[in-house]
């Protein structure tokens, strides 16, 4: 990243990233999206938000990011794809582009749970970017871990699944349901939510919480 990336960021300059409903991220924090539909949810919050996003891939995996296949809920052409040749380059592009403050969101797609140690690099990296991007009065940057399955990333400020649901009507719609799960938080309890969404349209119906 040795050329300088420049976005307009909003007037209001937000601290917390718009994830679904009234449910926000931490920015200038990492946190882990898992499960069958985490790439919906990555789109979607990228949707939300400013400026370019930098989206990580292990380049050794035959599998590509469709980036017109967004195009429903998200710009393509805001997507700075970054194919890495290994575990290691991966999760140092993750980690120097969110210590640069240059873009408000780093995704990066991993295959297997990183341990304490590369979360917490990536922690004080956002941290950087996060004052970085407060002296030039720009978005504070949001690191998005994906992984399949249940996901495990340790030390990471919260963990989300996404999952299909069946549908509210037997009849053909347009819409499309989920269960948002917080499997966990720094700060709040386990919880399940109802999603229903038809394009950037949603609803958010708690099923289940930890909170008394």
């Amino acid at each position: 990243m040795s050329l300088p990336i420049h976005h307009h960021a909003p007037r209001h300059i937000p601290a917390q990233q718009p994830l679904a409903g009234d449910l926000t991220l931490q920015r200038g924090r990492v946190h882990e999206l898992c499960g069958p539909s985490r790439l919906i949810l990555a789109a979607r919050i990228m949707a939300r938000c400013h400026g370019p996003v930098v989206w990580i891939r292990p380049g050794w995996v035959p599998e590509r990011l469709n980036a017109a296949g967004l195009q429903p809920l998200a710009d393509p052409s805001r997507l700075i794809l970054v194919q890495a040749p290994h575990d290691e380059s991966l999760l140092w592009a993750a980690e120097e582009a969110l210590r640069s403050g240059a873009v408000p969101t780093v995704i990066a797609e991993l295959l297997a749970p990183p341990a304490l140690t590369p979360t917490r690099r990536l922690h004080l990296a956002a941290e950087t970017g996060a004052e970085v991007a407060r002296r030039d009065r720009a978005t504070a940057p949001l690191g998005l871990l994906l992984l399949s399955g249940p996901g495990g990333a340790q030390g990471v400020e919260s963990r989300w699944h996404l999952a299909p649901a069946p549908s509210r009507s037997l009849l053909w719609s347009e819409e499309e349901s989920f269960t948002l799960t917080r499997l966990r938080a720094r700060l709040l309890p386990p919880a399940r939510w109802a999603l229903h969404t038809r394009r950037m349209d949603e609803t958010l119906e708690p099923l289940s919480s930890g909170e008394s």
